[in-house]
């Protein structure tokens, strides 16, 4: 069982019913090193429940367990990105062989992975931001200029509601790369930073005592 140390309790799936995962506690609750890491401890009965049991990859290919993966994220993105992290994992159950440096490189592989994703995702945000920029910036001059040729000497209130209907619909046109530009993209950013540090920081595995 996964027993990670904080308070408030998350909801479950049917097959994750009998463990207990909780958020993390604030950042000024948790453990600092001497040399300045911030303890993540995870604490699991054997190594099985580190790793998707639905992967039929090697222990060092292995995506990590959903519920194991958010946990360590979700402590991770308590802290600003540039705050150093340490992985600490405590076995009930110790293998006849020594684990330490395969936990070590999956889950470092694992993060590994998770960043290049986020990258390439965000890569794909950014060129599909060009291109509605491109769009909307035509439409909305293609709408100015109809207003201007076609209705910019008529009078009347028929005349006023087209030109008007026009300019709105070229601005709406710009929604979707606005929304790239000031909202989409940072989370995005954030993520895959956070990803790539969780990719480089020390694990620690140790025997439960």
């Amino acid at each position: 069982m996964i027993r990670p140390i904080a308070p408030a309790k998350r909801a479950t799936s049917p097959r994750t019913s009998a463990l207990k995962y909780e958020l993390p506690m604030p950042p000024e609750m948790v453990a600092t090193e001497h040399d300045h890491h911030h303890v993540i401890k995870l604490k699991l009965r054997d190594i099985g429940q580190l790793f998707n049991s639905m992967d039929p990859s090697p222990f060092i290919e292995k995506d990590l367990d959903d519920d194991a993966d958010e946990f360590i994220v979700g402590w991770a993105r308590e802290f600003p990105v540039d705050t150093p992290l340490k992985l600490r994992v405590y076995l009930d159950q110790w293998p006849a062989e020594d684990p330490k440096e395969m936990i070590r490189t999956a889950i470092h592989n694992h993060f590994s992975h998770r960043a290049e994703i986020t990258r390439l995702e965000f890569k794909r945000l950014l060129k599909e931001g060009r291109t509605t920029l491109v769009i909307g910036l035509l439409f909305l001059a293609v709408c100015l200029l109809i207003s201007k040729m076609l209705l910019g000497h008529e009078a009347g209130t028929w005349a006023a509601v087209i030109r008007e209907s026009l300019t709105i619909a070229g601005w709406v046109a710009m929604w979707r790369p606005m929304q790239i530009y000031l909202y989409d993209w940072w989370p995005l950013r954030r993520r895959s930073r956070i990803f790539a540090k969780l990719s480089r920081m020390p694990v620690e595995v140790l025997q439960k005592a």
